[in-house]
């Protein structure tokens, strides 16, 4: 298997042909896997936003009022408005904000982003609304078929740290299922489901980096989903998320 960047793709902009500028810039092959980051695929959507554009309601001025306690830092209630108009569920709102988005990513402040939103003087950098048709829309516009997985960041219970994770694919199942197959000593396997696209977006994290290297674009070559059944259950149902629903009765107390 071979991950590597595209290099030299410019600033994105609102209505640019991602699949164009990628393919100006790479010999993009039928098999290859294309893993295009949020930021980029947002920006060509045109998901930029000022904070102007979220009054700050009840709610709102709630959450803010009590990160700022928590953290002896001031918070725009703003942010906290457009943190819950990205999201469907707030799950913690101390010491963090921790969201659902309509589209079933769970993360830190619906994952909108204040870094990397670009040079025209906007404030926040939404997710992308519908990313799985964001990289279905990359794809059908390329001229070869690879698989296309759209990516972000994001940290871990439990771990120190942020990796890449898929929140968008097409042209490929989210996990290979390895359940009834057999390990080396012939035990059957039966729960061991991997979640592919999130390993492949954390393989092109190594190569595109989290700074101002401009590389949010990586292709992984010469791999293989293989003769396995798979899934697009990448995210847990809420009934069976029983670490969902413990953090919904957990209250956070500084001490």
């Amino acid at each position: 298997m071979d991950v590597f960047a595209v290099p030299g793709l410019p600033e994105v902009r609102p209505g640019d042909d991602l699949a164009a500028l990628v393919e100006s810039r790479a010999d993009i092959r039928d098999d290859d896997v294309l893993l295009v980051a949020s930021t980029v695929v947002s920006k060509a959507e045109d998901r930029r936003a000022d904070l102007d554009d979220f009054p700050a309601g009840p709610r709102a001025k709630e959450i803010a009022e009590r990160l700022e306690a928590v953290s002896g830092e001031e918070k725009d209630p703003r942010f906290a408005q457009a943190v819950l108009e990205e999201s469907t569920e707030v799950i913690v709102d101390a010491p963090f904000l921790l969201t659902a988005t309509r589209f079933g990513h769970v993360g830190v402040n619906a994952g909108i982003d204040r870094s990397n939103v670009g040079d025209e003087g906007h404030d926040l950098l939404l997710l992308p609304e519908r990313p799985s048709e964001s990289a279905d829309r990359i794809r059908r516009n390329l001229s070869a078929d690879p698989a296309v997985i759209v990516t972000d960041t994001s940290g871990r219970p439990f771990r120190h740290g942020q990796r890449g994770v898929a929140i968008g694919w097409s042209g490929i199942q989210a996990s290979r299922d390895w359940r009834g197959e057999t390990d080396r000593d012939g035990h059957e396997l039966e729960v061991t489901v991997e979640a592919v696209v999130d390993e492949l977006a954390a393989a092109a994290n190594l190569v595109t980096g989290e700074g101002d290297d401009g590389l949010p674009v990586a292709v992984v070559r010469d791999w293989e989903f293989g003769n396995h059944e798979g899934s697009d259950n990448l995210y847990r149902d809420v009934d069976g998320d029983f670490v969902r629903q413990a953090l919904r009765g957990w209250e956070f107390a500084r001490n």
